[in-house]
């Protein structure tokens, strides 16, 4: 199945030099893959890992381990972002 992987702000660091400009990369992920299985690979410190949205919907941290993704799904994932 095909989804589309974005990262946001300093987790772009993350993706592929080619899909940095974009934020987003498109994988072909086994059906049943969940949410902790397609950032895993990335590499991304989970104290980056902040919030998470499918198809802009949050996946609370307690549901990303078994939150399964399916065809055309936009995973999205932030920082945490300080401001003032």
């Amino acid at each position: 199945m095909k989804i589309t992987f974005k990262l946001y702000a300093s987790l772009t660091q993350y993706l592929p030099a080619e899909n940095r400009y974009d934020n987003r990369v498109s994988l072909d992920l086994p059906e049943g893959s969940a949410v902790a299985q397609v950032i895993e690979p990335f590499g991304l410190p989970e104290k980056l890992v902040h919030l998470v949205l499918v198809n802009g919907t949050y996946v609370p941290p307690e549901q990303r381990l078994t939150h399964v993704l399916k065809e055309g799904d936009v995973l999205a994932i932030w920082p945490p972002i300080a401001g003032g």
